[in-house]
């Protein structure tokens, strides 16, 4: 049996165990999800980051084990489209360096009808209707929840009151503040929904959504004991958003480790909560099924151009996301992490000595686990959503090797390996199909 995009294959041998004298069938509570978008494996891994510059150094590097490689630069027709601020419209912001105000400014000065035209353009151009994959928009300048336009961004409640009172200038202080936070509110959903609903209108065999929602807000890794969990406050906020996850084809929230939390537990506990906040917040959308979890990751860590995730720190943020039940992982990278022949090589030798092997490892046992307890019908998730089980091959059992170019995982999962994976995992269903964590003769 052989598996891997692009060419490259991962061998799995894979016996199936008949079991005489055993046999455990349980159902699922969780709400069913999408079918996943790439050839129905459970877990996928995503490139996105721009490698032109090693290509043109003649730099290998080993990209097989992605299920897509893609770039965030303008290219039509890709398996991920990343659509950034200048791409999605005529949002209206404020240059927080210069002050000056684009498109109104403030969204209630915003003309959504013409944002929409532009962005139609945008969408229609650089997506085809005949392929299928993720659209992910990046709107970072504000946030459509009033209070969390905070330090920085303080500027837009500053303008949106005086817009406020421009109109009302009866109101007193605390009037115009509250009216000035529906006013906003009401706008930037606008913007933001409207925007979503076309694109999944234009180009539905897409999975559309912004990047960075929902967010845990659980960045205090200078508190003793951090734990990682959203404060209620923020879940509370979230759950405003409802429209947003209803709208949702798809959530891309991010986990980008800093450097603080490299090697350490923080690293897990801060994309647990991330993962685990994605599927809450999927799970109040009243279809009838949730949509998937693409967590965004970085192969360096936060705001550094040398150093990488380290194999405790893959497993903290991929082998979580896959744990506890997300569809994918997007790394991205940024236009100046790979410019030259030093950090090409640099990638090049993390991609074959330590990011693949851990892929090969993750994704593999993730579909085996899928095939044998789901029927290949689901995905398996953590029943225990705060343990530290994760869906890894036994090393006693397997071997991951790189054998002229092609990834070979071989060994056999034993009767052990999936009773194991049965008492700690429980199978979420794909929409319209029928699974049970079942192992039977």
């Amino acid at each position: 049996m052989q598996m891997g995009p692009q060419g490259m294959h991962i061998r799995l041998i894979f016996c199936m165990i008949y079991i005489t004298f055993c046999h455990i069938s349980t159902s699922s509570s969780l709400l069913p999800t999408t079918v996943p978008l790439f050839n129905e494996r459970p877990f996928v891994l995503v490139w996105n980051a721009p490698i032109s510059k090693c290509q043109q150094l003649k730099v290998p590097l080993d990209l097989s084990l992605f299920q897509a490689v893609t770039t965030p630069a303008r290219v039509r027709n890709q398996s991920l489209t990343l659509f950034y601020k200048n791409r999605i419209g005529l949002f209206p912001c404020i240059d927080l360096q210069s002050s000056k105000e684009y498109n109104g400014g403030i969204p209630q000065r915003g003309n959504l009808s013409a944002s929409l035209d532009n962005a139609k353009e945008e969408f229609t151009k650089y997506i085809s209707d005949s392929s299928s994959g993720l659209a992910v928009l990046d709107w970072e300048e504000w946030l459509p929840m009033y209070d969390r336009n905070f330090d920085i961004k303080e500027i837009y409640k500053d303008l949106s009151i005086n817009y406020t009172l421009k109109h009302n200038n009866s109101l007193n202080t605390q009037q115009a503040d509250s009216k000035a936070k529906q006013q906003f509110q009401e706008a930037a959903r606008g913007f933001m929904e409207e925007t979503l609903k076309l694109g999944v209108a234009l180009r539905p065999q897409y999975l559309w959504g912004y990047y960075l929602f929902p967010d845990c807000y659980n960045y205090d890794f200078e508190v003793e004991n951090y734990t990682g969990v959203c404060s209620e406050h923020t879940k509370q906020l979230n759950n405003k958003l409802f429209w947003l996850w209803e709208t949702s084809t798809a959530l891309y929230p991010s986990a980008y480790l800093p450097t603080s939390t490299s090697g350490s537990k923080k690293a897990a506990l801060f994309v647990r909560h991330q993962v685990q906040e994605a599927v809450r917040v999927a799970g109040l959308s009243k279809h009838p099924y949730t949509a998937p979890v693409y967590i965004y990751l970085r192969p360096l860590l936060r705001d550094q151009k040398e150093l990488y995730m380290n194999e405790i720190d893959l497993v903290s943020s991929l082998g979580e996301s896959a744990a506890l039940g997300a569809a994918g992982s997007v790394l991205w990278g940024a236009s100046a992490d790979y410019t030259n022949k030093a950090s090409c090589e640099a990638l090049s030798a993390y991609l074959s000595d330590t990011l693949n092997p851990y892929i090969a490892n993750v994704t593999t046992a993730a579909h085996f686990c899928s095939k044998s307890l789901c029927q290949g019908n689901g995905r398996c998730v953590r029943k225990n959503s705060d343990s530290e089980d994760y869906l890894h091959l036994s090393p006693e059992r397997h071997q991951i090797r790189r054998n002229a170019g092609k990834y070979m995982v071989r060994g056999t999962p034993s009767l052990d390996d999936l009773t194991n994976w049965a008492d700690k995992f429980t199978c979420q269903c794909y929409e319209d199909r029928k699974c049970s964590v079942e192992i039977t003769p």
